[in-house]
């Protein structure tokens, strides 16, 4: 299901809590919603769509992933300054990204899954899970 865009800084900024196996049809929510908007959106954490579950879902090249309980165990010595848009919030605001990253996450089957990432889908997760942490760039 299609959900609407929250975009109240006050409940964006709230952490939060642990994915289970209820939460899966929100992942999927995240998905069909990411979908509508692919024109123009690359990434949506469960927040974004009134979930306060960490959840992710992304848009990797041709195809969407979701991530409940997304964790980002290494990263890259190197990280590069860029400025991100968001859906939740207007305009750009510059924030440091690190180039690469090691993530654990479970799937849509709750099967523990561990992936490395670099280059811009990279850059999205961290901001996903950014959100899911409450922080706003």
């Amino acid at each position: 299901m299609i959900r609407e865009i929250v975009r109240d800084p006050l409940f964006l900024s709230q952490p939060s809590a642990p994915a289970q196996r209820e939460d899966i049809p929100i992942a999927m929510d995240l998905l069909d919603t990411l979908e509508a908007h692919a024109d123009h959106c690359v990434g949506l954490a469960a927040n974004m769509i009134g979930c306060s579950k960490n959840i992710i879902a992304i848009q990797a090249g041709p195809i969407r992933i979701a991530m409940l309980n997304p964790v980002i165990l290494k990263h890259s010595a190197k990280s590069y300054t860029t400025e991100e848009g968001c859906l939740s919030l207007p305009g750009e605001r510059t924030t440091a990204r690190y180039s690469s990253i090691e993530v654990r996450y479970q799937d849509l089957k709750l099967r523990r899954q561990r992936q490395k990432f670099s280059g811009f889908t990279a850059q999205i997760i961290q901001h996903e899970i950014d959100h899911c942490q409450g922080i706003l760039i």
